[in-house]
């Protein structure tokens, strides 16, 4: 899972992280500017990074702490 969690779901999330930063700053939706706003593309590209967000916090909760770089020091 560390591979998808690095190559696939981080950088889905971080985009999503910045989306959301652009539109409470600036009200400048990028994803809408791009794709158009709520077509279908757009909503395919929310759709997925929603998923990737869900599937990184739930490995976070339910136990692979290690692929989300959580872990406890000693």
């Amino acid at each position: 899972m560390s591979a998808l969690t690095h190559y696939v779901l981080k950088p889905l999330s971080l985009i999503g992280a910045l989306n959301w930063g652009l539109v409470g700053f600036f009200n400048f939706d990028l994803v809408a500017w791009i794709f158009g706003p709520m077509t279908l593309l757009s909503r395919l590209v929310y759709a997925i990074i929603g998923v990737a967000a869900l599937i990184w916090l739930c490995m976070w909760i339910f136990g692979d702490k290690s692929t989300c770089e959580y872990s406890k020091r000693n």
